[in-house]
């Protein structure tokens, strides 16, 4: 399928590794510039080649943590007026409640709530008066499917899928969609957990593990970065005008509901 959408510019904010490269790989495959990001400046030069080389599409780096306001400055002044935004940013690590103290939480809710809706709010405008933008928060299952210890990410992702389900009401008219990808257990590094710097996981205790971790998932296995980016590329794509303020859970089933 033809997404119409080449030639656009994206934003992939934490696009170097995971889920967000999964995101800038699918759109550049539709066609689009992208402004990567990713806080491991070598990791993120190693993904824009990989990109450039195998689709020929301009790739702007700009490295650094997208909850630094320069670092902002800086995606916007790579794309002034994009076509695309894909919000991403790394939740907080797991934390028992009494090990939250109130920077902590801050922090936090920087992170995965204020700072999207900066993003947002410094490229809908544009979207709305040139009559095109999409905008894909990715958050977590987690904001449907509360996970111990992981209280602050979600309480912060929840607070962004509410502050923008209004926004997104308010520029549907101008072909400017919000929605929210709700990523449940995917293989990523996060999932993987701490491991030792350099170590390599052998391939029987990869199978292991997956299937340990999968184990209740209705598909029997985890989801890929690269199924998440087409997925994230659809919702960017001229055909998913009609489609704002929504919550896509990309999770293999894992979340039960009838509704």
């Amino acid at each position: 399928m033809d997404l119409g959408i080449r030639g656009k510019t994206a934003i992939v904010c934490a696009s170097s590794r995971g889920l967000g490269r999964g995101c800038a790989i699918a759109l550049a495959e539709a066609g689009c510039d992208l402004v990567v990001n990713g806080r491991d400046a070598a990791i993120l030069a190693k993904t824009a080649q990989e990109i450039r080389d195998r689709f020929g599409v301009k790739v702007v780096e700009v490295p650094g943590s997208v909850s630094d306001p320069e670092v902002q400055k800086q995606l916007l002044a790579a794309a002034p007026t994009p076509d695309i935004l894909v919000n991403n940013n790394g939740g907080p690590p797991f934390r028992p409640l009494k090990e939250l103290d109130r920077q902590k939480m801050l922090d936090g809710v920087v992170n995965n709530m204020i700072t999207p809706i900066e993003l947002v709010q410094a490229v809908v405008g544009g979207m709305a008066e040139r009559g095109f933008g999409r905008i894909v928060n990715i958050t977590s299952l987690s904001v449907y499917v509360p996970i111990p210890g992981l209280d602050l990410s979600s309480g912060a992702r929840a607070g962004l899928t509410s502050f923008l389900a209004g926004v997104a009401r308010t520029v549907a008219d101008r072909n400017v969609t919000i929605n929210n990808m709700l990523p449940g257990k995917l293989d990523t590094d996060r999932l993987r957990g701490p491991h030792e710097p350099g170590s390599v996981e052998s391939p029987e205790a990869a199978t292991e593990r997956k299937t340990r971790i999968s184990a209740d998932v209705p598909a029997k296995r985890l989801g890929t970065p690269e199924e998440f980016g087409q997925i994230c590329a659809f919702l960017c794509s001229v055909h998913a005008g009609y489609l704002t303020g929504q919550n896509i859970p990309v999770d293999g089933g894992l979340y039960v509901s009838a509704f």
